[in-house]
């Protein structure tokens, strides 16, 4: 019975530590998209290796609240959005000009911010 369970928890782990794998490289960015995590979603609009336009939003709650967002790549690029006053049930929106081509492989993410807590971290591998 020792072996049996040893073995069903052998098996759980390495789905788990598979399943952390799969989240930690993140999706491809191959082409024009949006993707999200929790309040925050960032969307490019071109493909391949080439980033003109980044967008980012923020979901605000029942509560006004003063929101804004930074937006970088692992190669040392980012750029800070403008600081709202957003009120209760609105989106937060602006954009980022990277206006370049970044290596294939290189991470861009996004970290959105309400009230001075963060409140989402999306990001994406861009790839040709």
């Amino acid at each position: 019975m020792h072996q049996v369970m040893k073995k069903i928890v052998s098996g759980f782990a390495a789905m788990v530590a598979a399943l952390g794998c799969v989240i930690a490289v993140g999706p491809p960015a191959a082409a024009a998209g949006k993707w999200c995590n929790h309040s925050v979603c960032i969307e490019t609009y071109d493909t391949g290796t080439y980033l003109g336009r980044v967008e980012v939003s923020v979901t605000n709650t029942n509560q006004p609240h003063r929101i804004s967002a930074r937006v970088w790549t692992t190669n040392g690029w980012s750029a800070n959005t403008k600081v709202e006053d957003v009120a209760a049930f609105r989106t937060y929106r602006d954009q980022a000009y990277p206006q370049r081509h970044f290596p294939a492989g290189t991470r861009l993410c996004a970290e959105g911010f309400r009230g001075g807590a963060s409140v989402g971290l999306p990001c994406v591998t861009i790839t040709n």
